[in-house]
């Protein structure tokens, strides 16, 4: 473990071995990487899967950067038993130890959490997976749909005659990699209690539940059914206007009052079938045609800027194009654009978090094993020959 008595970053002074493939965990290891933890990523001599992912720029995985820059590359073949007794070294030596293979492998690795806590007692394990450890389905595979399927999300999504639809992004992982993040920052302040380290279970199937909590939560309750709305009805629709699409959330009291008011529409107010949110739903057919009227007449940007002026809840549905040239995008350095061994520059995901005095870090994406070097020399202190007669039986490679 490194210390500093000066902390530029949240962070500083941790280091994670970051064992994850694909997203959810490389993208929790993201996240601490991003607050100033040392994050090395241990990958194969030949380097990650993922790096070949599309889609590529200039050559460069997009798909590889986002989930990987300001990590340290240490290239390890983890087949051999130097290559595991290197690992065992930096168990050592480090807070927090990251692996989303199938349960059960990383025992067969010799890297289960009890063989941890007798290299470092104080490791924190981090085991993300679709199923979790333990559970009726723990030996399957899956990936981010099968969150969103098991969980009831997907026959929420889309309208009321369509097939179930499932998000273009990938919520689900994106959302297990920050319930690692929060699991692993609790057990940390634990450790400083206890002194001992623990395991973090999180899964895919998990988070799927979560995210339709409410439904879920109102069927068992009193079996009720939540209604697929598609994009939402009334005042909490979406609208065509002259040049796109608009989407209004007003759906309290407070609110339908402003909307009334920002369209000119008094006498929505007096009219007994907009009374209530439950009535306004009920009537929505004939509630949506007057705001259709209202859109189509109108520029999306002028539709946006004049509710929005009136404290309307809207915004733009924009396309990726769009969406990548917004001002707050840049602004607030959502995306970054940083140097790339092999692309020249790239854009990466940012500081999604802003603190006010040691605020996030963003570093380059590196190349297969640009820093296992420095990481055997540095941190387990191996000697130049050391580190040589490795290379030579191609038990790590340098670059």
């Amino acid at each position: 473990m490194t210390n500093s008595n000066h902390v530029s970053a949240p962070l500083e002074g941790l280091r994670l071995l970051d064992l994850g493939r694909y997203q959810a965990g490389p993208r929790c290891a993201l996240m601490f990487a991003r607050m100033g933890a040392e994050v090395i990523k241990v990958e194969a001599l030949t380097g990650d899967e993922s790096r070949k992912n599309g889609p590529t720029v200039r050559g460069q995985s997009a798909y590889w950067v986002q989930y990987n820059s300001g990590k340290k590359s240490l290239a390890i073949n983890l087949r051999t038993d130097e290559g595991k007794e290197l690992l065992r070294d930096l168990v050592k030596v480090s807070d927090f130890f990251l692996q989303n293979f199938r349960p059960g492998t990383i025992e067969v690795m010799g890297f289960g959490y009890e063989k941890l806590k007798e290299i470092n007692p104080g490791i924190i394990m981090l085991n993300i997976s679709a199923y979790g450890q333990y559970g009726p389905l723990k030996d399957r595979v899956g990936f981010d749909p099968i969150g969103q399927a098991m969980g009831g999300l997907m026959a929420q999504t889309g309208f009321p005659d369509g097939p179930p639809i499932r998000t273009f992004f990938p919520l689900i992982d994106r959302i297990t990699s920050l319930h690692a993040t929060i699991g692993a920052l609790a057990a940390l302040r634990e450790r400083e209690i206890s002194g001992e380290g623990q395991t973090i279970d999180v899964c895919l199937a998990d988070t799927g539940f979560t995210v339709n909590e409410i439904p879920i939560s109102a069927y068992l309750g009193n079996e009720y059914v939540t209604p697929r709305e598609g994009n939402g009805r009334g005042t909490g629709g979406t609208y065509k206007t002259r040049d796109g699409w608009v989407i209004m959330a007003a759906t309290n009291e407070a609110m339908w009052i402003r909307v009334c008011e920002a369209l000119d529409k008094p006498e929505w107010l007096e009219d007994p079938r907009f009374e209530t949110r439950a009535t306004r739903s009920e009537n929505h057919e004939a509630l949506e045609e007057g705001l259709s009227e209202w859109y189509a007449a109108r520029t999306t940007k002028e539709a946006v800027d004049h509710l929005g002026s009136r404290d309307v809840p809207c915004a733009p549905v924009n396309t990726v194009e769009q969406a990548a040239k917004e001002e707050h995008l840049h602004e607030r350095e959502i995306m970054m654009e940083i140097p790339d061994p092999v692309a020249g520059t790239m854009w990466v995901t940012g500081k999604s978090i802003k603190f006010g005095r040691t605020p996030m870090v963003v570093h380059p994406t590196p190349t297969v094993g640009q820093h296992t070097k420095e990481i055997l020399s540095d941190i387990l202190d191996y000697s130049d020959d050391r580190i040589q007669a490795l290379v030579d039986k191609d038990v790590v490679a340098v670059n």
